[in-house]
């Protein structure tokens, strides 16, 4: 079978591109370069390249959630997407084309739908991304992470999945791989603003880095936004720290999603965004995490994911707009006074978005292929 993935949901898409059959030729089409206008790759693209899938990265328009100086030129490029998409499934001749939302699905599944191939589209969110929303109506099948998402979509496709999260390696070091390098008891904690990275949080941390680290081991995932210069940044102040602080803080630009797994287990508290990769992975772990949602999320999407996890017992929400390096620092000092208070207050609810979810996904793509299938699930 010839299947082509394409980028939206990394974490997603990254779990059935593991789960396919070995004998699955994988065509993955996704974003080469992580922000509009700027040369830092993203992390889809690093990922994919080092498993040696072939990638080809299309630039095409987008709907912006603001208008920047990149907005109209953004949108002329959509026709450009098309076509571009087109020439790519003739060319590789799939038998099926599977979607993660974002903005690049819109031309491949517009395509593909012309081309008369068959398409698959995978929602992660609680409600519904604007692309998967756009090319709902191409699509054969629409599986679904929750049931608030049904709304959102014709029922007569809708399967319910769950969201599949990326599998994780176990290391034998209770710190997990490369991270297992602090010579303290110091409890750690991870900072991740996402695959790009969070502009917001990286300075939030600088802050009050020197107080954190007389306290707590801290693994900073920083990104490579080459606008701001957080890591550079970053990386001369802790170069600048005394020693023993300095050998509590590790940074990164990136974290493989195959360390994250030791990473997060290892780890006593998460400092996050709340986009729902991040929340899918903080249930399977049960983490205690201090959420930051991004306020101009699509609809309010992070703020919503925040609360959910708040409620389920494990989060805490710092929101951006009251937030600093103060509040955040009297914020993580309160969690650890109350850490053994964040439990999952709701099991069933834990394995609802996990159990099987990408082998649920690849049995819709075997339907899709084979029509006369009855039963796919």
């Amino acid at each position: 079978m010839k299947v082509v993935l394409i980028g939206g949901h990394l974490s997603p898409a990254l779990s059935v591109l593991d789960a396919l059959p070995k004998d699955t030729e994988v065509l993955f089409i996704g974003r080469k370069y992580a922000f509009e206008g700027d040369n830092a790759l993203s992390l889809e693209y690093k990922t994919i390249t080092s498993m040696h899938v072939p990638f080809i990265g299309l630039n095409t328009g987008r709907l912006q959630r603001k208008i920047t100086r990149f907005t109209l030129f953004s949108l002329l490029k959509l026709p450009f997407g098309i076509i571009k998409s087109f020439f790519i499934l003739i060319e590789f001749r799939p038998d099926v084309v599977v979607g993660f939302g974002g903005y690049v699905s819109v031309p491949v599944i517009i395509s593909a739908f012309v081309l008369r191939i068959p398409v698959v589209i995978h929602e992660q969110t609680m409600e519904a991304g604007l692309g998967n929303r756009i090319v709902s109506r191409f699509a054969k099948k629409i599986c679904i992470s929750w049931q608030t998402s049904r709304i959102y979509f014709p029922n007569s496709k809708i399967v319910l999945t769950g969201n599949p999260i990326r599998k994780f390696s176990i290391w034998n070091s209770p710190a997990g791989g490369k991270f297992s390098i602090f010579n303290n008891k110091l409890p750690t904690i991870y900072v991740t603003g996402g695959s790009s990275g969070s502009h917001f949080i990286n300075v939030a941390i600088e802050g009050v880095i020197e107080e954190l680290l007389k306290k707590y081991n801290i693994i900073h995932m920083v990104g490579d936004a080459h606008e701001y210069h957080d890591f550079d940044r970053l990386k001369q102040l802790r170069d600048g720290l005394p020693v023993n602080l300095r050998d509590n803080y590790i940074l990164e630009k990136f974290i493989e999603p195959s360390e994250v797994g030791d990473l997060m287990r290892s780890s006593s508290l998460i400092i996050s965004r709340s986009g729902m990769n991040i929340v899918s992975e903080l249930i399977y772990f049960e983490k205690p995490a201090l959420l930051i949602p991004l306020p101009f999320s699509q609809n309010n999407e992070q703020l919503k994911n925040a609360r959910f996890l708040q409620n389920l017992g494990i989060g805490k929400i710092l929101q951006q707009n009251d937030a600093d390096s103060k509040k955040l620092l009297q914020a993580i000092s309160l969690m650890f006074n109350n850490l053994d208070k964040y439990k999952i207050n709701d099991q069933e609810l834990k394995k609802l978005s996990l159990k099987n979810a990408a082998q649920n996904i690849i049995s819709v793509i075997n339907y899709v292929t084979k029509p006369k299938t009855k039963k796919f699930l």
